[in-house]
């Protein structure tokens, strides 16, 4: 198993083998606790408008994301692990935009062979996928704010990931400690706050889930990521 580590939206597009897309603050966090909330699939979308789209095409379908870390209007939900967490999405389809993390997602099915989705929260059930797939080439790309500026969290955690695969010591509290001091941190704490502070929590907690978030062509023709694994509500193999 080849492993790079590429970065930003222009890394996701150009991303080979498997990619898993990282997103520390906040979408993957967002999408494992939508997924434990009972969501049968998450559907990313390239922006608010496409999301919007695709609500007025199926009415049932729910809306949850951000721009500029803020829930747009007409959403049902942020992008907040804190806010999903103890909603009530059993069965439901739930379309996910974000600035980084989602647009990743679209951007690498246009070039690698499979694409998972992937933060801190379900990092060692990702690593046991790919251990036992052992694909030739592993893209592991760090979004970065907004898919165009890197951010320390995501390196980290494409480190941490790329650690365990080659049986490298790796140390989460230093990590937790480290990027607390970080300008990504400005928006969880103190005046610069703009979400939940508990979120930064959340989005920290290593391998809260045990299962795998991977994205496929639905069959109504959008990208669909359904959760594998023993923790998912529902096997998304068939």
């Amino acid at each position: 198993m080849h492993i790079v580590i590429s970065n930003l939206l222009s890394g996701a597009a150009r991303a080979k083998g498997t990619a898993v897309v990282i997103d520390v603050f906040r979408a993957g966090a967002t999408a494992c606790h939508a997924v434990a909330a009972g969501a049968a699939r998450l559907v990313p979308a390239g922006s608010v408008e496409e999301a919007l789209a695709l609500k007025q095409t199926h009415p049932d379908f729910l809306l949850m994301g951000e721009r500029g870390c803020l829930r747009p209007e007409g959403f049902d939900f942020g992008n907040s692990p804190s806010e999903i967490k103890d909603a009530d999405l059993a069965g439901k389809t739930v379309v996910h935009a974000t600035s980084a993390g989602t647009r990743g997602v679209l951007a690498a099915m246009e070039s690698a062979d499979e694409v998972l989705a992937m933060s801190f929260v379900n990092l060692s059930a990702t690593a046991a996928y790919l251990s036992a797939r052992m694909p030739e080439m592993v893209t592991l790309v760090a979004m970065g704010q907004a898919g165009e500026t890197p951010s320390p969290e995501d390196k980290l955690c494409a480190m941490y990931l790329k650690n365990e695969l080659e049986d490298v010591p790796n140390s989460m509290e230093a990590i937790r400690g480290f990027l607390r001091n970080t300008p990504s941190a400005e928006i969880f704490f103190g005046e610069t706050a703009i979400v939940p502070e508990t979120d930064y929590d959340l989005c920290l907690a290593l391998d809260a889930f045990d299962f795998v978030l991977r994205a496929r062509r639905a069959p109504e023709g959008f990208v669909e990521l359904v959760a594998t694994g023993p923790g998912a509500r529902r096997e998304g193999d068939g």
